[in-house]
């Protein structure tokens, strides 16, 4: 695991630790792992490195609600591995940043930032979004969070998840209904889950349903939005658009996505705050806990044990699917 066993409060001592950050040198023989927690990174090839030789691996714990990147990792191995996320872990954070994102966008702060690198004073009208209509697009806990953030605004906020619910702040409904649901959104929050049937799910079309001057804010993975749409969608002037997350990551510095009118990103770091460790090291004590005691691991993920249709995962005990 990517922690020392002195940032725990309490660990089982009939188990053996080994800390790895993911640096070039692996510290112990892989094959004496049972239980993985990848390192701290987002880099997929590190978290790869090791296990082909895991060949007694039995658990693999994820550091990221996500977990599609890692899923094809685990797919041509000789036995099943149980492959938790951190599902619940990011979604305060997360929602944090979302609505930064949203402020930022709708006051101008990008262009009031290029004026003071410019030394310039001129003021102009933000719009505000108290009283905006909101649509959510996935609606487990990174959703529900924004929801909850969105409250002293007095936003008229629609939810919509996988399929049509009720939750503690109202209706759910199904996604079949974005059609008709996305002209009428001041602002849109895209939190959904990244599969093959959300893939490229805001395309063209789905940005022609926008209305003018509506703003896009992605905080899910890069593969739901078509980045080329957003970019002509942008250099319309149509839209604008608020992402923390793109495809491909990272953004290469010569894409047209940075400098698109109206555009506002951010590298990824919706989960990085000063808190993100501790809330880590919580998540994996609890499970390393229900491993040796041989109880049910939390935030488990379903999968087919031969090759792995990535739209069939689910999320088992995960609070990204939690009803609010």
């Amino acid at each position: 695991m990517p922690f020392r066993v002195d940032e725990f409060d309490d660990l089982p001592d009939n188990l053996s630790y080994v800390t790895w950050d993911g640096s070039a040198e692996l510290p112990e023989d892989p094959a004496l792992a049972n239980f993985y927690v990848h390192p701290l990174v987002q880099d997929v090839s590190v978290i790869r490195r090791p296990l082909s030789q895991m060949t007694g691996l039995t658990v693999m714990q994820a550091l990221s609600s996500g977990i599609d990147h890692l899923v094809p990792l685990l797919q041509r191995r000789a036995h099943h591995v149980v492959l938790c996320s951190a599902g619940g872990v990011h979604s305060e954070s997360t929602a944090e940043l979302a609505l930064t994102l949203i402020l930022a966008s709708l006051r101008g702060l990008p262009g009031f930032v290029r004026q003071q690198t410019e030394g310039r004073w001129a003021q102009a009208i933000g719009r505000s979004l108290f009283g905006a209509s909101v649509l959510i697009i996935g609606y487990g806990a990174v959703g529900a969070a924004v929801d909850r953030l969105l409250a002293p605004f007095g936003c008229t906020v629609t939810r919509v998840g996988r399929t049509r619910r009720m939750s503690l702040r109202g209706e759910v409904q199904a996604h079949s209904r974005l059609p008709v649901l996305v002209p009428s959104a001041d602002v849109i929050v895209v939190a959904t889950a990244a599969t093959d049937a959300t893939r490229n799910l805001v395309d063209a079309r789905f940005l022609a349903r926008m209305k003018d001057g509506a703003l896009l804010v992605n905080m899910s993975r890069g593969s739901v939005v078509d980045s080329s749409a957003v970019v002509a969608a942008l250099r319309a002037g149509r839209i604008m658009a608020a992402l923390d997350v793109t495809d491909p990551e990272p953004l290469p510095a010569d894409d047209i996505l940075w400098r698109a009118p109206g555009s506002l990103i951010t590298p990824h770091v919706g989960a990085f705050t000063s808190t993100l460790r501790s809330r880590l090291t919580g998540l994996v004590q609890q499970q390393i806990w229900r491993f040796a005691l041989n109880r049910p691991l939390h935030h488990v993920v379903q999968y087919p044990e031969g090759p792995i249709s990535r739209s069939n995962c689910a999320l088992t005990n995960d609070l990204d699917q939690k009803r609010e």
